[in-house]
C-alpha cells in the first residue's frame, strides 16, 4: 500500500497532508524515516512522531442525527459529547465537519481521513441542507442580502433560502465555518431559534430518531 494512504487509512488525515508530514520527516518505516510514493508491506511498523499508525480493517461512515445539547468533542467541558451515544466500535471514530451544542441533525463520522477530507474540505462542495426557523418573518430585503452574499468577520457567508412559511426556512450552502447559519442572520437582526441539518451531499437524515445511528456505504 502506497504509505500516505496507509497513513490516510489510520487517522483523519488526508493523502496530501500525509505527505506533507513524509516530506518534514515525521514518519518513520521500520525507524527508518520515509520517503514519498514508498510502499509499505503489512508486516512493517510505520510511525508518525514516534507514534504507531495502525490502519482501519475497514472504512467505517457513521450517521448519527445529534440531539440538542451534545458537543461534537471527545470533551464535553460539562456537557455530554455525541462519543456517549455511540456503541463500543464507533468510539474511535472522527466528526466530518461540526454542529454546535445548540444545533441537531445529521452529522458523519468516519475512520478514513481521505474519505474524512473529501466530504468536508470546501473545494468538494458538498451540499448541506438545514432547517432553520427564525424568531420573526424573514424580509425580502434580508433575504436578497443573504443570497448575495453578507460579509461577516471571516469572509463572506452566501446561503440560498426557501421558504417553508414565514419564519420556517430551508438554507443551503456548501461550505460550514463555524455557526455560519447563525452568525449571517444574526447580522441582520435575526435569531435562529432551530436548526436541524437534514442532509450533507447525498446523505439524507430520513427517519433516524436523535440519538441514534446507523452505518453507510462510502
Amino acid at each position: 500500500m502506497r504509505i500516505n494512504r496507509y497513513i490516510a487509512s489510520a487517522g483523519s488525515l488526508s493523502r496530501r497532508h500525509a505527505d506533507e508530514l513524509i516530506k518534514q520527516g515525521r514518519v518513520k518505516v521500520n525507524g527508518v524515516t520515509a520517503l514519498t510514493a514508498q510502499d509499505v508491506k503489512p508486516e512493517q511498523q510505520v510511525t508518525l512522531d514516534n507514534q504507531v499508525l495502525n490502519p482501519a480493517a475497514k472504512t467505517i461512515l457513521l450517521m448519527i442525527n445529534k440531539p440538542i445539547g451534545y458537543i461534537v468533542s471527545r470533551k464535553g467541558q460539562g456537557a455530554p459529547t455525541i462519543y456517549s451515544l455511540l456503541e463500543q466500535q464507533y468510539k474511535n471514530l472522527k466528526p466530518i465537519g461540526r454542529l454546535d451544542k445548540d444545533s441537531t441533525g445529521l452529522l458523519l463520522m468516519s475512520n478514513n481521513g481521505e474519505l474524512i477530507n473529501h466530504l468536508a474540505h470546501p473545494s468538494f462542495n458538498k451540499q448541506k441542507v438545514y432547517s432553520v426557523v427564525l424568531n420573526k418573518e424573514l424580509t425580502t430585503e434580508a433575504r436578497k442580502q443573504i443570497e448575495k452574499g453578507l460579509l461577516l468577520d471571516d469572509g463572506l457567508s452566501k446561503m440560498k433560502i426557501e421558504d417553508i412559511s414565514s419564519k420556517h426556512l430551508t438554507v443551503i450552502l456548501t461550505e460550514g465555518r463555524n455557526r455560519q447559519i447563525r452568525r449571517t442572520f444574526k447580522a441582520l437582526g435575526y435569531d435562529v431559534v432551530k436548526l436541524e441539518r437534514t442532509a450533507f451531499g447525498s446523505y439524507r437524515l430520513g427517519d433516524l430518531k436523535p440519538g441514534e445511528s446507523k452505518e453507510v456505504s462510502s
